[in-house]
């Protein structure tokens, strides 16, 4: 959040732990679901900002994901399919002391949701949403979702999906987010501090978290997970440091001058300066998109994780509430008769 919206959110009187933020619900997901990494992760950092637990609010929709709100000791919501981002754009904008985080999941948000998510994301409302991401329908009992590849068996799909999978990252860098990123469940590190840069941006910070669902997609992360496979599948963004993988960093992504797209190449003294720098901050996000375009959608190899873009714009709540005391100082000073009539008027005569 900016210093701006901190500022208006009340401290926490005294210091604050992980075991404040639980609640006395039992927290009821399959053992071994990836959304306990989750959960154990958001708890224990939000104690460092520091913020009042009454003052936090977590909405979610309909989902697996979206039993998250009972299990956070903070106020929160299990809206309806879909709505949570207009759910949490009303409150964020009437509201603007309250840290405001959308809890949903690739079928929530993409699917019915899709709508409401691209436009919470182009109009940069002060939101943080955590959008879980299994490639599946985990709650329905495992039909195919949005981000499920192509092909995809299952009892929606008992001859393999057809649909083009949803990029999350790629949707919401071209809604325009001005902070976009991707994490994985069991890299609690990675995890938390993408967490907390999402959480110190202004505006709409959107994070794809790749989360196990260890019932009806089990393994759909394992080349990102296995650590003989990831050193050869995950690339890791860092802001202001050239983008390499592989063992020793063999591996490198450069831009093919011949058609404008990135592409992996093998490092060597000659390639070496032409190995990207990772700008997060770049005003267009065309480099960002282009990663984004990087990895395999049925393997995932040579999948970015971290922070791929964030800018600073112009925050949709900001903006009305200049707008609204502008109206009242404008009170009075109108013409009643001539904002009803307007100038598409006539008289009808009998």
């Amino acid at each position: 959040m900016t210093i701006e919206a901190l500022s208006l959110v009340p401290k926490a009187d005294a210091a604050q732990s992980m075991k404040d933020f639980k609640s006395d619900q039992e927290v009821r997901w399959c053992p071994g679901c990836g959304d306990y990494a989750v959960l154990a992760a958001v708890q224990g950092f939000l104690p460092d900002l520091g913020l009042a637990k009454e003052n936090i609010v977590f909405i979610s929709g309909i989902g697996c994901s979206s039993r998250f709100p009972y299990y956070m000791n903070t106020y929160g919501m299990h809206s309806i399919h879909g709505r949570a981002p207009a759910i949490a754009t009303g409150l964020a904008a009437s509201r603007r002391d309250l840290s405001v985080w959308v809890v949903t999941g690739d079928g929530d948000a993409l699917s019915i949701g899709g709508n409401h998510l691209i436009h919470a994301l182009r109009r940069n409302v002060n939101l943080k949403i955590l959008l879980f991401n299994n490639r599946i329908y985990g709650l329905t009992k495992g039909q195919y979702s949005p981000t499920s590849e192509v092909g995809k068996i299952t009892k929606s799909t008992p001859m393999g999906s057809l649909d083009a999978p949803f990029n999350p990252v790629s949707l919401a860098l071209g809604a325009e987010a001005s902070f976009v990123a991707r994490t994985i469940d069991s890299d609690r590190k990675h995890l938390t501090e993408v967490l907390r840069q999402a959480a110190a941006h202004p505006g709409t910070a959107l994070v794809e978290i790749y989360q196990n669902c260890n019932i009806f997609n089990d393994g759909a992360f394992e080349a990102l997970k296995d650590k003989e496979q990831a050193q050869e599948a995950v690339i890791r963004l860092e802001h202001g440091e050239p983008i390499r993988f592989g063992a020793d960093g063999s591996k490198g992504v450069v831009r093919d001058h011949a058609t404008g797209d990135l592409k992996v190449v093998e490092v060597t003294p000659e390639n070496e300066a032409s190995v990207l720098v990772h700008d997060a901050h770049a005003a267009s996000p065309t480099t960002a998109f282009a990663l984004s375009r990087l990895a395999d959608p049925d393997t995932l190899h040579r999948t970015p994780v971290g922070v791929f873009r964030s800018v600073e714009r112009p925050v949709y709540e900001a903006q009305m509430a200049r707008q609204l005391e502008a109206a009242v100082e404008q009170r009075g000073k109108g013409d009643l008769a001539a904002l009803l009539s307007g100038n598409d008027t006539w008289t009808v005569v009998g």
